[in-house]
């Protein structure tokens, strides 16, 4: 039975029939004769197209019509319908027919190369199509276009030095800034450096990266980490905690790397003074230093575990299935219920999203810079609390 897409494409031909039958009606007032009939030819295609007889319609349709102003448009149409289906093999040979056309405008050539360079793209064929973009990139009226499937592509083959020219020459053309965009392709360089151990091309990267505005959190953070793993403690807890407090929904992030430091140091008992006086200060912080405990597993130092205390004295989900009231009065708490409540939680939280786009919703466990779904930077945010209903709800139904 034909599907809804091959009555798409039937439709398509009836059309294209349509306006051929039009055309010769009322294209030219100064002939006196009658309009053609409908070309036998559209049947066929379309008997072929009802059929599912694709491959045979699109053998047909590229032998019937001949590439000219009044019918070059159907081409691109049906070759955009073919990609938008995912048959990019067929598009590809339409666009690639367009091509060929040796009576072929220039604009209606830049249309077809644009065309079939998103074929490319589509098929994952990407060095085809970056060929091509680059080709329109150089002065084309798809100028701009280009460059931005280039960013793409070379975003996705992680190449970011292309990528980074290319952002550059995008904003001169398209007259929009990419700071931010441009200071994520850094801070890839930065962190690829930084595995490698070369901390001065890092830093070098990470530089860069900041001379733009708007300058992208990231940045602070790659520094941070380069600043650790050079053991420049000190720098790096400065920074840290300098994260912590103009950006705090990257605490989840900071904190770990904070009582590891700390941890490696001896000095929990100034760390657990520095964080009672940061809640002291701010409240909210409270729920924001417990909620990354939970998630990330921390605990042993009094300040943190009695803000994941009452985090989860606070939590009326809980009441179902903990008797809360019993806790807070300190019966059991003292044979180390509420630890085993905790380290309970962290087990559930890991197998819940911790982050979510602002942009499109996309949910992962760990922080992407990009969104794999709509490829937008810097726009995940951290769930501020754990959501107890589906954790529990996944250990019931997982038993």
């Amino acid at each position: 039975m034909p599907t809804e897409s091959t009555f798409l494409l039937a439709g398509l031909f009836i059309l294209l029939a349509i306006a051929g039958w039009a055309l010769g009606r009322f294209g030219d007032r100064d002939e006196p004769e009658a309009p053609p009939p409908l070309n036998i030819d559209y049947l066929k295609g379309l008997n072929f197209l009802l059929n599912e007889q694709t491959d045979q319609a699109l053998e047909h349709f590229l032998k019937m019509v001949r590439v000219d102003d009044k019918t070059i448009e159907t081409h691109f149409a049906l070759g955009s319908l073919f990609r938008r289906r995912g048959e990019v093999d067929r598009a590809i040979r339409i666009h690639q027919n367009i091509i060929a056309r040796p009576d072929l405008a220039a604009d209606q050539r830049d249309q077809a190369l644009y065309s079939l360079a998103r074929d490319y793209q589509a098929a994952g064929l990407l060095d085809r199509a970056e060929n091509l973009f680059a080709r329109l990139a150089e002065g084309s009226r798809y100028q701009v276009q280009s460059l931005e499937h280039l960013c793409r592509i070379y975003e996705q083959e992680k190449d970011w030095e292309k990528a980074i020219d290319a952002g550059h020459q995008l904003e001169q053309i398209g007259g929009r800034s990419l700071a931010l965009q441009i200071a994520h392709y850094y801070c890839e360089l930065a962190e690829a450096a930084a595995a490698d151990n070369d901390y001065a091309a890092a830093r070098s990267f990470v530089k860069k990266a900041q001379t733009g505005r708007p300058r992208t959190l990231r940045g602070a953070l790659t520094r941070a980490h380069i600043a650790r793993a050079m053991n420049d403690t000190s720098t790096a807890l400065s920074l840290y905690n300098r994260i912590i407090n103009e950006h705090t929904y990257l605490i989840a992030e900071a904190l770990p790397e904070i009582v590891a430091i700390y941890s490696s140091e001896g000095k929990l008992d100034e760390l657990d003074k520095a964080i009672r006086a940061m809640i002291e200060d701010d409240e909210t912080m409270s729920t924001l230093v417990a909620y990354t405990s939970i998630i990330n597993d921390l605990g042993g130092i009094p300040a943190i575990d009695e803000a994941v205390e009452q985090y989860v004295l606070n939590e009326p989900t809980l009441s179902e299935f903990v008797d809360l009231e019993r806790l807070a009065t300190g019966l059991g708490a003292e044979q180390g219920t509420m630890e085993k409540i905790r380290r309970a939680l962290s087990k559930l939280a890991a197998s819940t999203p911790r982050y979510q786009c602002q942009e499109c919703g996309f949910s992962s466990q760990r922080l992407l810079w990009q969104c794999p779904s709509c490829r937008s930077w810097e726009t995940q945010r951290p769930a501020r609390r754990v959501q107890f209903d589906t954790v529990l709800q996944h250990s019931i139904t997982s038993r």
